[in-house]
């Protein structure tokens, strides 16, 4: 029996959640079990609500809006509890085609990836202006080096992750969890694949970020952390390297001066050159002391992973079982597709 949850992550999402709901598939071939997971993000408009009147089976309620990253955190945990083979990821506000669902999770089922990101079709796409077009496409080029892996649209939401996949990945930042977990999950050689999917038009703007200027710092800020987190040995490594050959300028500069005789007046390039050589040798120490820490860091997310493989072990006899069509919305459905 294969399980798959559709988490949504909201945050008062209560006019666009109905027809988010709609549109999911009911039956996708080599799924037993569909089921839907709304986490409402402290959420002011009845979110909650209104997911309980469509009949949506599992519901996490946040008491204040603890931001996207959050969200689709504490998400992942509940769909491994509930026993979730297959988690999809989607957005509450339609922006992806629900229908694809199926096709988002086929590489899935068939044992080809562990993740799966729904392109987008940046380059092409109609719903994006030139500016984001450039931007997500720039962005994705950063986070598919950094990542090591070959997808094209890093910061698309609307993904499949297996079980395994899932139980290995703790999200770490505040902002969004999209930069984190690709480089997380290259970092871990999961086999991560794209497949397109359709896009509906913005029905309303992003709760996310306020301008582009804060998404892109927010971005940088979250990519830089998270790949310094992975990589401590790479990046210290590099500043302290950087440091010693700013330091070596100065340094070779007084030296220059002093084997001519006129190093008197030019004591301040050695202080400096010093200062700068030192301050590369600390940082190449912290790289050092950084990825002993990042061994830790490994060994407890295994330990991580077991512990979330032992408690679901343990809930999993006392699940209620559910079918893709038992527990679909009846009433509600029949009343919004008659409205359309």
């Amino acid at each position: 029996m294969t399980k798959l949850i559709i988490q949504i992550p909201c945050f008062n999402e209560a006019e666009f959640l109905p027809e988010t709901l709609l549109a999911l598939p009911r039956k996708i071939d080599g799924i037993d079990t569909i089921e839907i997971l709304v986490i409402d993000d402290g959420s002011r408009d009845g979110t909650a609500e209104v997911a309980r009147l469509w009949g949506v089976h599992h519901i996490v309620s946040h008491r204040g809006n603890r931001g996207l990253a959050a969200a689709f955190q504490n998400g992942i945990d509940r769909a491994l509890r509930e026993g979730a083979d297959i988690i999809v990821n989607t957005d509450a506000d339609g922006q992806y085609v629900g229908a694809d669902i199926a096709e988002l999770v086929r590489p899935v089922v068939e044992g080809r990836a562990d993740i799966v990101i729904g392109d987008r079709g940046v380059a092409k796409n109609a719903h994006f202006g030139p500016v984001k077009r450039r931007l997500q496409r720039l962005g994705s080029y950063v986070v598919r080096t950094l990542s090591r892996t070959d997808i094209t649209d890093a910061v698309s939401g609307f993904r499949a992750i297996s079980r395994e996949a899932a139980q290995s990945l703790t999200i770490t930042t505040e902002f969004s969890y999209t930069t984190d977990m690709l480089i997380q999950a290259g970092r871990k050689r999961m086999k991560i694949a794209s497949v397109p999917v359709r896009t509906n038009g913005a029905v309303r703007s992003s709760r996310l970020f306020k301008s582009i200027p804060q998404f892109i710092s927010r971005t940088l800020v979250t990519i830089a952390r998270v790949y310094a987190t992975y990589n401590p040995l790479r990046v210290f490594g590099a500043a302290g390297m950087v440091l010693a050959l700013l330091g070596m300028i100065p340094f070779l500069r007084f030296t220059w001066f002093w084997l001519n005789g006129g190093g008197q007046g030019h004591v301040q390039s050695l202080i400096l050159g010093g200062a700068l050589l030192i301050l590369g040798a600390i940082a190449a120490m912290m790289g050092i002391l950084a990825e002993s820490i990042a061994a830790n860091r490994k060994l407890l997310e295994t330990a991580l992973k077991r512990l979330r493989q032992i408690e679901e072990g343990l809930q999993q006899p006392h699940l209620p079982t559910a079918t893709a069509t038992d527990q679909a919305p009846t009433a509600p459905v029949a009343r919004l597709a008659k409205r359309g």
